[in-house]
């Protein structure tokens, strides 16, 4: 009488493996692309500053969000040759600090920018 059931017990598991293996399954997703994290020394670690031009004066703002000190320098190119070229004296920015520096030329100012000391 054992024959009888071992016999179904196999035809049982046959029908189940030939259903699971069924039709091919989806390609699973691929996992997101990691992050890359560039390393400290990569990033940028000085003041954020803006500097916009009105008229014959130049202003930057700056703003230090890094826990070191950061050196900046205000730097205008006036539209005239004969006006002079400036530079504004080094300014010591410490972390969490905001100020503002300004130059200015005689007539038309062609650019100004911020430079970064170290």
């Amino acid at each position: 009488m054992r024959t009888p059931h071992r016999a179904a017990a196999a035809a049982l598991i046959a029908a189940f493996a030939v259903a699971a293996s069924g039709p091919p399954a989806a390609p699973a997703t691929p996992p997101p692309a990691p992050v890359i994290v560039p390393a400290a020394e990569n990033r940028p670690n000085h003041a954020t500053c803006d500097a916009w031009v009105h008229g014959s004066h130049a202003t930057a703002s700056c703003f230090n969000p890094y826990p070191r000190t950061d050196r900046i320098q205000l730097h205008v190119e006036c539209e005239r040759w004969w006006d002079p070229d400036l530079a504004s004296r080094p300014v010591d920015i410490a972390p969490a600090q905001h100020i503002r520096v300004s130059e200015r030329c005689w007539k038309e100012m062609a650019e100004a920018w911020v430079s970064h000391l170290r």
